[in-house]
């Protein structure tokens, strides 16, 4: 094979990030190449009318461009991630627990990506969250039940597909039970075949027998299946293929995550293990976030590494072109022409209905007229990004005389001031302290809890919110001020 011809079948299988708001000439030169595609993160948006007219300059390269996203619901979105997701996320709809609901919300929200351009939506989270304190996965899955996870995957991955965008279901075999975040280290897993395959596998199993176009590795090790993280393990993908069926895309976690990144070789030699081991399309993660590097400069190595691991035997020519042919299928995929996607006001009363219903409480939240809302600082997760209170915001926009602060200061509000404690990010166990301080001074204080459920979460008045986005929000400010939907 020729240079050319392999540093094209390299490019044919890599998703990489890229910084701006436009396509830079670089990408736009890959991808007339025959770069698979890119991924979008949240500093390539300003609004759905700009990431359209991105989306439409990648295609005017080339028309079977990949455009991916990450658009979970909740916490996690890129479209929407100046404003927040109108649409509730995994751990709400799993509290709900009506699958008609999910789909409903799924077809929502693919409506939107495929409105915009993105056909390959990285959902849903199919990871059970046995882990109460996994510090990545939490309210970004359905729920602790295999069953519970299982439906609802189905349901999430038949939604969007009706929409008309594939759907990656992630992370295969299972971050729901780990303590570290792959961004940040490896998680590694101890726990038998048996209870994995008990617990771990039947969701991914569901989303297969549902449809799903593709499948997202985790970077983790299961020890009782193999040694090296699954996203370079052959023997933890030949499961996915042999066992489940699954005959469709492989995706990879993003390689700039230090569970890769750190390895021997860093992101490039884990792009040749992990093409080597069954993964089809490698996406190469967010050149920003959280630490920035030289996205072209990462990029070619990459299809170095690649082309340096054909030409040595490391990874078979036939491996390497089957995962071109996987990722041209999904490529080349029918879809219907996209629908108009509906104004955002409608996208959020959507989303809102829903997570209403989802909301649980446990005695008087309702709020008077005169409010003080303590919002202790949150431990921000990798997989969300750097943003604000989406329920703060929603508040000051409805409430701007309120005082909003960190902590109460030396002056207790007087009993006919009411205190609001919100309590969101990644580790709400941290905030506990906080939480216990307010509640020292204002046992009567209304407390919002908008991470998981636990069996010591702090007041006698809260709402458990079970995830964040606009929606939820939305629906959260309006029950605690006796608001209806406008």
């Amino acid at each position: 094979m020729t240079e050319p011809a392999l540093r094209r079948l390299a490019l044919s299988v890599l998703m990489p990030g890229f910084t701006g708001t436009t396509p830079p000439p670089w990408l736009r030169r890959t991808v007339t190449e025959g770069l698979a595609g890119v991924c979008l993160f949240g500093h390539n948006v300003e609004g759905a009318d700009q990431v359209r007219a991105l989306t439409a300059a990648l295609r005017d390269e080339r028309p079977d461009v990949l455009v991916a996203s990450d658009e979970e619901g909740g916490s996690v979105t890129r479209l929407d991630a100046g404003l927040g997701s109108p649409w509730p996320g995994a751990a709400t709809l799993g509290a709900l627990d009506d699958p008609q609901a999910t789909y409903d919300v799924a077809v929502g929200l693919g409506r939107q990506a495929r409105a915009c351009g993105v056909d390959l939506v990285l959902a849903p989270v199919v990871d059970v969250n046995s882990e109460p304190d996994n510090p990545v996965i939490g309210v970004r899955s359905f729920g602790a039940s295999t069953d519970l996870v299982s439906r609802h995957g189905a349901a999430f991955v038949r939604g969007l597909q009706d929409a008309g965008v594939a759907a990656c279901a992630k992370h295969f075999p299972g971050h729901g039970a780990t303590t570290t975040d792959s961004h940040v280290g490896l998680p590694v897993l101890d726990v038998s075949r048996s209870v994995w395959s008990e617990r771990d596998l039947p969701p991914f199993a569901a989303v297969v027998d549902a449809g799903t176009a593709a499948v997202m590795t985790a970077h983790v090790v299961v020890r009782a299946l193999d040694d090296q993280p699954a996203t370079t393990s052959a023997a933890v993908l030949r499961i996915l293929r042999d066992e489940l069926g699954f005959d469709g895309v492989v995706v990879s976690d993003a390689l700039d995550m230090r569970a890769i990144a750190d390895a021997p070789g860093g992101r490039a030699a884990g792009a040749a293990r992990a093409l080597a081991a069954g993964v089809d399309l490698l996406c190469v993660g967010n050149p920003t976030f959280p630490d920035g590097y030289d996205e072209v400069a990462v990029l070619e190595e990459i299809v170095a590494a690649i082309t340096a691991a054909v030409t040595d035997g490391t990874l078979p020519l036939t491996r390497l072109e089957e995962a071109s042919r996987r990722v041209g299928r999904l490529a080349a995929r029918p879809v219907s022409d996209p629908l108009p996607a509906p104004d955002r006001d409608a996208l959020i009363a959507a989303g809102t209905a829903v997570a209403a219903r989802a909301l649980t409480v446990a005695g008087d939240i309702r709020l008077r007229d005169d409010a003080v809302v303590v919002v202790p600082r949150p431990v921000t997760g990798y997989a969300a990004g750097r943003k604000a209170s989406a329920l703060v915001a929603e508040l000051q926009a409805r409430r701007p005389g309120w005082r909003f602060a960190e902590s109460l200061d030396d002056t207790v509000p007087a009993e006919d001031t009411d205190v609001l404690v919100v309590v969101e990010g990644a580790d709400t166990v941290a905030l506990a302290p906080a939480v216990a301080a307010v509640l020292d001074v204002r046992p009567d204080a209304v407390v919002v809890h908008g991470g998981l459920r636990r069996a010591d979460d702090q007041g006698a008045r809260t709402i458990h919110t079970h995830g964040s986005g606009a929606a939820t929000a939305r629906a959260t400010a309006l029950l605690l001020l006796g608001e209806e939907e406008e």
